[in-house]
């Protein structure tokens, strides 16, 4: 399953996005550096009435945000870890088994730590302005 959206129609590819993927809590996103997974991930967590500052959690590994419909939603980036094991000392899978939305951003460095039902997700850069979304799911 796939959407192609121009980045200043964000909001609408996150709408289809949560609307596709209702059933699952557990997201990882791949996708080459600058292809917008923070910003897509921005947008999935305000449609789901977080108002927080949005930003990368590249240094701090994972940032909590605040829905007032959904509870804490958990977005985690696992760039700098090295391995099963660093992941897990920094406390991740607590955040991947909470049954809280959970999104996590460069899964390759532990493929082997999510759930079952953890949807994949690629983001492709098809020019400036336009994404292609993609769901394995």
């Amino acid at each position: 399953m796939e959407i192609t959206f121009h980045l200043n129609d964000i909001e609408h590819a996150a709408a289809w996005f949560l609307k596709h993927t209702s059933a699952t809590r557990c997201f990882t996103f791949s996708g080459e550096m600058g292809a917008g997974k923070t910003t897509f991930i921005s947008a999935v967590c305000k449609a789901l009435g977080a108002k927080d500052n949005f930003s990368s959690p590249t240094f701090s590994i994972i940032n909590e945000y605040e829905s007032s419909v959904h509870g804490v939603i958990h977005h985690i980036d696992l760039y700098r870890l090295k391995g099963t094991k660093e992941v897990i000392s920094a406390g991740v899978e607590d955040s991947l088994f909470s049954g809280n939305y959970c999104f996590v951003e460069w899964p390759e460095r532990t493929p082997d730590i999510f759930p079952d039902n953890t949807i994949s997700c690629f983001l492709y850069v098809l020019d400036a302005d336009t994404r292609k979304l993609k769901l394995i799911m």
